[in-house]
């Protein structure tokens, strides 16, 4: 068994929470929220409009979530430094809070991992199916993001195959809680780096926004190879809750026919050790991804090959809960 904690129940939080709480190899020890009604927490938990309810549902008793399985305790401090891990015996520390952490402040807490939900250059970050060997060698790691989750393990594969010389990436990708419902000001984005980004100031829930996306950059981390200079990228955000979407083309050295690149990919997904890739020749929606714990699913009524040398793929994701399964994965690494 091992012994979590949570720092943030935000969207992405929530998926891992309720993927943790279902997990017979998983304790959740405690969760820390900067949201001070702890019935709202409870209620976040059991009701999602994306996700739906919960059936095992959690009510408040004295700051403990509890239910028919779990009780939990509630924290809600500001900095980690603020609560006693050594009283709590935890094994694991999600940082799920969004905000950039203090590095040094994390190694020096008393667990055995601390794993960020977010691309993070100071320290090792880690995608299944590409590196995940790094994550017994460093106490903090990076789970990265959504999008290089998803892309990173195909760019990989296909590197290591045929050799890419050069390409481009789009993505669309769901909206995002610091988007607006109307028109308003314009949103400054750090990691951007924009002071005021105009695009993200429009109704999210009227218009397709293109946008600048840190999905290659987040790559480059892993494996600086795959940068801005190879591959050239933009986004799409549009008003869908969740599942995205990334139009990938590269160009090869080694030449490959459509047949063998799909039988490449069918290969890869019989012989993995999570759940990663996932071919589909159907004809599915976004919404029938939902809560797919795939993270590369590849959609072959779109892939094509130009003269055995130009691959065109189109992937899909849940960016919440696909995402979230893989930290968890993470999670039952972390022995």
């Amino acid at each position: 068994m091992i012994n979590i904690f949570i720092n943030g129940v935000g969207r992405i939080g929530k998926s891992i929470f309720r993927l943790a709480a279902t997990n017979k190899n998983i304790n959740i020890v405690a969760i820390n929220d900067i949201n001070k009604n702890q019935k709202n927490i409870a209620y976040g938990i059991n009701y999602d409009s994306t996700y739906g309810q919960i059936e095992d549902k959690f009510s408040i008793e004295e700051n403990f979530l509890v239910n028919s399985t779990n009780k939990i305790q509630i924290f809600n401090q500001t900095e980690l430094t603020n609560i006693d891990f050594n009283v709590l015996n935890v094994d694991v520390i999600i940082d799920a809070s969004g905000v950039k952490a203090d590095i040094d402040k994390l190694k020096n807490l008393p667990v055995k991992k601390v794993i960020l939900t977010y691309a993070n250059k100071e320290v090792q970050n880690v995608v299944l199916g590409v590196n995940e060997e790094e994550l017994s060698k460093n106490k903090v790691i990076a789970a990265s993001s959504c999008n290089a989750t998803a892309l990173l393990p195909v760019l990989q594969k296909l590197d290591d195959n045929f050799e890419i010389e050069f390409g481009d990436v789009a993505t669309i990708h769901p909206l995002l809680n610091h988007q607006k419902t109307l028109d308003s000001g314009c949103i400054g984005s750090d990691d951007r780096g924009v002071e005021c980004n105009f695009e993200f100031g429009r109704s999210a829930t009227q218009n397709i926004i293109p946008s600048k996306t840190t999905t290659i950059d987040a790559c480059a981390i892993i494996n600086p190879k795959f940068n801005s200079k190879l591959i050239s990228s933009h986004s799409f955000r549009t008003n869908m809750p969740t599942v995205g979407a990334i139009n990938l083309c590269v160009s090869v050295k080694n030449k490959i026919t459509k047949e063998g690149l799909i039988e490449f990919f069918e290969n890869l997904e019989k012989t993995q050790q999570y759940k990663i890739f996932l071919n589909n020749t159907c004809p599915l929606v976004s919404s029938d991804f939902t809560a797919s714990q795939y993270t590369s699913i590849l959609d072959h009524r779109f892939t094509q090959v130009i003269q055995n040398k130009m691959v065109k793929l189109v992937l899909w994701y849940d960016n919440e809960y696909g995402y979230a399964s893989k930290v968890v994965d993470m999670i039952a690494l972390s022995k």
